[in-house]
């Protein structure tokens, strides 16, 4: 079967549209992550707005559990590098608290105000600086854009400060964008401003993995198929140059919603970035 060539890359990544509801989301998640850091003090703890860097924007949250944590899970936000903050995922950090893990949430730099190489830089500084309060394994996912820098972490030209990357036991790339060619012909390209150095530069699929990864792509049955093509791109591309990997691809789920199990410590995903 010969594919239609996609001549609308614009729509290729629109989800909002595309999702029954999906205007609601934003406020939903934003309400959610305050909810869970009124209610903190049942889990754990708190240590929110850590500087990790020198810009206004080089924050992260820290939420501990109780006991000695097992490791530390970083979160790390989607938005198509333009939009969102730490503030909004909050809730997302219960699942790993519930299963003894600290879980490191930045924020960054977005653009126009960075390129996409510079807000990687400053993920590899955020998880090399939580990676200083918390002791143990380490284990990495992003959603969207999240997903894209968390492979990028894993890369072999990464960012992350050797120390931190040897700790890292297991990245879950969910709903990532790993190739980031098509995006130069999209209109958000004139806000992230990619031409064709940086998008070979920065696209995981386009780079050699470090020794040792263990990483997942994970995407909704329900997403565009943009996505659940890129899923099955990273996961294979990094298999072929020898990685650990897995593509799984959830039912019922889609770009908005697929991230919300992350809150339960017993859901698939959960289990899957954690039990390695």
């Amino acid at each position: 079967m010969i594919f239609p060539a996609t001549t609308d890359w614009d729509d290729a990544y629109t989800n909002g549209a595309h999702i029954a509801g999906g205007e609601g989301y934003i406020a939903r998640w934003a309400q959610g992550a305050q909810g869970f850091r009124d209610r903190i003090g049942d889990l754990g703890s708190a240590r929110l707005d850590l500087a990790y860097g020198s810009q206004p924007r080089n924050r992260l949250d820290l939420f501990l559990p109780r006991g000695t944590p097992a490791g530390l899970f970083v979160f790390v936000h989607g938005g198509y590098w333009m939009r969102f903050d730490k503030s909004s995922w909050s809730q997302l950090a219960e699942g790993a608290l519930k299963r003894d893990f600290a879980v490191a949430m930045p924020s960054y730099t977005l653009c126009p105000d960075i390129r996409i190489g510079g807000i990687g830089r400053e993920i590899g500084t955020a998880i090399g600086f939580a990676a200083q309060e918390v002791a143990g394994p380490i284990h990495l996912a992003g959603h969207s854009a999240g997903g894209h820098l968390v492979c990028r972490m894993m890369a072999l030209s990464s960012p992350l400060p050797e120390p931190a990357r040897r700790r890292v036991a297991q990245v879950v790339s969910i709903s990532g964008v790993h190739d980031l060619r098509p995006l130069m012909s999209t209109q958000m390209n004139a806000t992230l401003r990619l031409d064709r150095d940086e998008a070979r530069a920065e696209s995981p699929v386009l780079l050699e993995p470090s020794p040792d990864v263990r990483l997942i792509c994970w995407a909704g049955a329900g997403e565009r198929a943009e996505f659940i093509r890129q899923n099955a791109l990273m996961a294979n591309i990094w298999r072929g140059l020898g990685a650990a990997t897995a593509c799984v691809v959830e039912d019922n789920r889609h770009h908005f919603n697929v991230i919300e199990s992350l809150s339960d410590p017993d859901s698939p995903l959960t289990k899957a970035l954690f039990e390695t």
